[in-house]
């Protein structure tokens, strides 16, 4: 078993809030994060895949091709969007980053190909800040 990485990188805003709760409780949770007007991240998000190598190109998935997968299926969706209100496959989800990661992850497995598997999505929401998922296995 062999394992690609595709580091890709957006931008985008959400807010942490949690409707049940009053005002002072999401600031007290969620402090910055439950600013009224939204916050923003340079996410970097790191896909990896895993699987054996093509006996033909040596490949386990043409990694240009997993970028252009990854920039098609979310960055073109999430770049420069509000998560809580722009984004289809966030809609109705608490955008934490690990919700983040869990649906990044949901939306790119339906799109490849026998032989190839998510291994793992690692989304980093500030340079010190990040969140793996490895499925729901």
């Amino acid at each position: 078993m062999i394992y690609l990485t595709r580091v890709e990188s957006f931008n985008a805003a959400h807010k942490l809030s949690n409707p049940g709760w009053s005002k002072e409780q999401n600031q007290e949770v969620f402090g910055k994060c439950a600013n009224e007007n939204w916050h923003g991240h340079n996410y970097e998000l790191h896909v990896t895949v895993k699987g054996n190598p093509d006996p033909e190109t040596g490949f386990v998935y043409n990694a240009k091709t997993l970028g252009v997968l990854i920039k098609d299926v979310i960055i073109e969706q999430v770049d420069h969007r509000n998560l809580n209100v722009d984004v289809p496959f966030m809609a109705g989800k608490f955008t934490s980053a690990e919700n983040f990661a869990i649906a990044i992850w949901e939306e790119l497995d339906k799109h490849l190909p026998d032989g190839v598997e998510l291994h793992c999505i690692k989304l980093y929401e500030t340079p010190r800040i990040y969140v793996e998922y490895y499925g729901g296995k």
